[in-house]
C-alpha cells in the first residue's frame, strides 16, 4: 500500500518563498508521475506541476512557470514543490499525488492513483 504525505505548508508573504515536501511510503511505491495539485475555496481541484519519476520531465500551468519548481529524490521517495514569489492567488490546499499510468493525462486527477491528505498554504499580501 502506498502512501503519501504532504508537509511545508504554512503562511507566506507575498513574494517569499515555501518549500513542499511529499513523503511516499510503501515497498512497491515506483510511480511514473508524481504531481502537485491544488484546491481552493470554492474552486475545483486544478494541476500545479508535475514530473516523470525516471526521466525528470517536468510540466507546470501556465500560472505558476517560473516561479514554482517541482522535484524529486528517488533515495528518499521524496517530491518537492519549491514556490518561489507566492501570490495571494496562490492560496490554497495543496495535494501530492502519484500515478502509476504512463498514458493518463498530466492535468486530470482522475489519472491519478494516489494521493496525500493536504497541507494548506496561505499566501499573505
Amino acid at each position: 500500500q502506498v502512501q503519501l504525505v504532504e508537509s511545508g505548508g504554512g503562511l507566506v508573504q507575498d513574494g517569499g518563498s515555501l518549500r513542499l515536501s511529499c513523503a511516499a511510503s510503501g515497498r512497491t511505491f515506483s510511480p511514473y508521475r508524481m504531481a502537485w495539485f491544488r484546491q481552493a475555496p470554492g474552486k475545483e481541484r486544478e494541476f500545479v506541476a508535475g514530473i516523470i519519476w525516471g526521466a525528470g520531465n517536468t510540466n507546470y500551468a501556465d500560472s505558476v512557470k517560473g516561479r514554482f519548481t517541482i522535484s524529486r529524490e528517488f533515495a528518499k521517495k521524496m517530491a518537492y514543490l519549491q514556490m518561489n514569489s507566492p501570490k495571494p492567488e496562490d492560496t490554497a490546499v495543496y495535494y501530492c499525488a502519484a500515478s502509476t499510468n504512463a498514458f493518463g493525462s498530466w492535468f486530470s486527477g482522475a489519472s491519478y492513483d494516489f494521493w496525500g491528505p493536504g497541507t494548506q498554504v496561505t499566501v499573505s499580501s
